[in-house]
């Protein structure tokens, strides 16, 4: 009778068991669950989030002129107007500082950089942009320097083993039309020179009472953005060989753009223009051409980030990203958040993928990483709060192996890059 009772007991103990770890269970799951989702808010669930690796020392209050980012080789290098700085993109240790001479300022410098090499503009002796400096950003040495002079500091550009910047300025009263600005003599407007050595390769004429506002080289031809007589914006393209003038074309075909409008180069290959004008009907676009000068995709400007990659322009929009095709100007997709809380504080495109650095009105940053020919999320991961907390506003991102480097300048104190993986 005893062995009865005693097995009835533990079959009735073992019939329990399931209940009693359900019982047990189901909080924990609720628990282990609600741990997860504030770590994964909170940026500290493993797999799903972002850690800081290192910080740049904080700079002195730079200038609002004189400041560029670039990434070369295993390096990010730093512009600003006093001097030039380059960091371990693995480890954030400086590598070496290029300090302008005297009380000269850096005043304006190349966007991109070709064959680790930049040119910088600088301002001295009351001399605004006279001096141009060509940099090796792999050791911080001069390479050369050369002067120019007149007004067009910002015609710098490098490519296809060419230095291109404005030619001297010959102007003479009386010789341009009041109001259209300085003209330059035909043979005088451009001059190429050699990237790595500045011996003179050639000079270029652009058309008659216009001058080079902005520089590009492409595949194959040097652009020059135009502001002309007669209040119009143009394009022009030079064969790289010797200077010799291609063609020239109004940057729109319907109605004239202002000579003064804010022309910048997007892209060089292929041919993008952002230009906006300051008047309330004027151009705010950008603005695609093709390599003979025809017009081609008209894009009207969104956000506050553009990049061409991948054969694509890439626009930010809110909390995400619109991807055209520039020889048409359509929209072949858009990805990322419609929360108006949200807003993108950076971007990277090329190598197929499309990254995003976004931030949440309540300071919730996120990383997004896109397929740029589909629009496709490949990875997403959360900050820990204060993670990025701002110490200024972003103004570049570049990736090295697995890290994501962040720029950064203004006039207070920055710390120039800041690097973070995900954990």
């Amino acid at each position: 009778m005893a062995a009865r009772t005693t097995d009835g007991t533990a079959r009735r103990g073992r019939a329990r068991l399931p209940a009693l770890l359900a019982a047990i269970g189901v909080p924990l799951a609720l628990v282990g669950g609600l741990a997860s989702c504030v770590a994964s808010e909170l940026g500290y669930l493993p797999g799903d989030s972002m850690e800081r690796v290192w910080d740049a020392p904080r700079d002195r209050p730079a200038a609002e002129y004189g400041n560029a980012a670039w990434a070369v080789g295993d390096s990010v290098v730093r512009s600003r107007f006093d001097a030039v700085t380059a960091f371990d993109a693995r480890s954030g240790k400086r590598r070496w500082e290029y300090t302008v001479p005297g009380r000269a300022e850096v005043c304006a410098t190349t966007s991109t950089v070709s064959d680790s090499v930049a040119l910088i503009a600088l301002s001295e002796r009351g001399k605004d942009c006279a001096t141009v400096v060509a940099l090796d950003l792999k050791d911080g040495g001069e390479l050369w320097r050369t002067g120019r002079r007149g007004p067009g500091g910002d015609v710098l550009a490098t490519g296809a083993g060419l230095a291109v910047v404005l030619g001297a300025d010959e102007r003479r009263d009386g010789e341009h039309a009041e109001g259209a600005g300085p003209v330059l003599r035909g043979d005088r407007a451009l001059r190429a020179l050699d990237l790595r050595t500045g011996a003179p390769r050639w000079k270029a004429a652009v058309p008659k009472g216009c001058l080079p506002r902005r520089a590009a080289v492409a595949r194959g031809q040097v652009l020059a953005a135009l502001g002309c007589a007669g209040d119009e914006a143009k394009l022009a393209a030079f064969d790289p060989a010797d200077g010799k003038a291609r063609w020239t074309v109004p940057l729109e075909a319907r109605r004239p753009v202002a000579a003064d409008a804010s022309v910048t180069f997007v892209s060089a290959e292929p041919t993008v223009l952002k230009v906006a004008e300051s008047t309330p009907h004027g151009v705010n676009a950008f603005l695609a051409f093709g390599r003979d000068g025809r017009h081609q995709g008209r894009i009207d400007a969104v956000g506050h980030h553009a990049e061409v990659a991948d054969g694509k322009l890439f626009l930010t929009s809110g909390g995400g990203v619109v991807a055209f095709d520039p020889a048409s100007g359509d929209e072949t997709w858009r990805a990322g958040s419609d929360d108006p809380g949200r807003s993108v504080t950076a971007m990277h495109a090329g190598g197929g993928r499309v990254t995003l650095l976004t931030r949440h009105r309540r300071d919730h940053d996120e990383l997004y990483v896109l397929d740029s020919a589909t629009g496709d999320t490949v990875d997403e991961r959360t900050f820990s709060r204060g993670e990025d907390d701002g110490n200024g506003e972003l103004t570049g991102l570049f990736r090295y192996e697995d890290l994501f480097i962040t720029a950064r300048w203004g006039t207070g104190t920055r710390q120039p890059f800041s690097a973070y993986r995900g954990r």
